[in-house]
């Protein structure tokens, strides 16, 4: 795909506009892989003058976080800072909202300021600066709900841009019961995705699923990598997954414009 490192640009002299933060999910998970591939093909279409760590990108921290474990997420954070301070990054954008909870709002104490966008934000701002237009005939009339990732919406009250990109696309959404600020969670953060459920009635993948499900969806839209992991295996259990697709926004806007 063509897709420059940092380490290329800089042996050219050059600095690109905005380092793509691909994240762990982006580039070990298969299906979350189609995702970073989507991102990529629409950042190529607006002509963004772009490029990635490649090998020298770790783990942002976030699950270490999470999971209790403050030393190791320093650690891991301060590896990355290092990196990013070296290359003199300003500018950031992830698909994972954890990635970008974590490099907006954690990583400044630590010595490592960036403007952080998630994608939803930054295609947002390529079509309103002109240099990205979405077709709205290829998913015209397809019956959609979306599902807000925490780390985006109540984390960081990311909740139009997404929606905004969503209208674009010409299809027919409905919102579910719980959105927005009451949105319920996917079951994956926290470092949850990592681990088996505890005990109880219902894995909350699947609740959210049947929340999805109430608005006789033909699509799930989400903005996230583990998002989609766990809707998809709510899909699954609920055996619809021959009716109803879960799909990242970056991948709908893709599909719209036949990249």
């Amino acid at each position: 795909m063509n897709v420059p490192t940092m380490a290329d640009m800089m042996a050219q002299g050059k600095q690109p506009e905005v380092l793509f933060w691909v994240g762990a999910a982006g580039s070990y998970d298969d299906r979350a892989k189609k995702i970073t591939k989507a991102f990529v093909k629409i950042l190529q279409q607006a002509n963004v003058d772009f490029a990635v760590l490649g090998t020298e990108e770790s783990s942002t921290g976030d699950a270490a976080k999470r999971a209790g474990n403050e030393f190791l997420f320093q650690m891991q954070a301060m590896t990355n800072i290092e990196v990013l301070n070296a290359y003199e990054v300003k500018t950031i954008v992830t698909c994972d909202p954890h990635s970008f909870n974590t490099l907006k709002n954690e990583y400044p104490g630590l010595g490592g300021k960036y403007k952080v966008y998630h994608h939803t934000q930054f295609i947002s701002k390529l079509i309103k600066d002109g240099r990205l237009t979405v077709e709205d005939e290829n998913l015209k009339g397809k019956r959609l709900t979306y599902h807000d990732p925490c780390y985006l919406g109540r984390a960081n009250d990311v909740y139009e841009s997404p929606r905004d990109l969503i209208r674009r696309l010409g299809v027919k959404m409905t919102e579910m019961k719980r959105h927005k600020s009451t949105a319920l969670c996917c079951g994956a953060g926290g470092a949850q995705m990592f681990k088996e459920p505890e005990k109880g009635d219902k894995d909350i993948n699947v609740l959210r699923t049947e929340d999805a499900l109430e608005t006789n969806p033909q699509i799930i839209a989400t903005g996230c990598p583990y998002c989609n992991t766990m809707m998809t295996d709510g899909v699954k259990f609920k055996e619809k997954e021959a009716q109803i697709e879960v799909k990242d926004i970056a991948e709908l806007i893709a599909e719209a414009n036949n990249l």
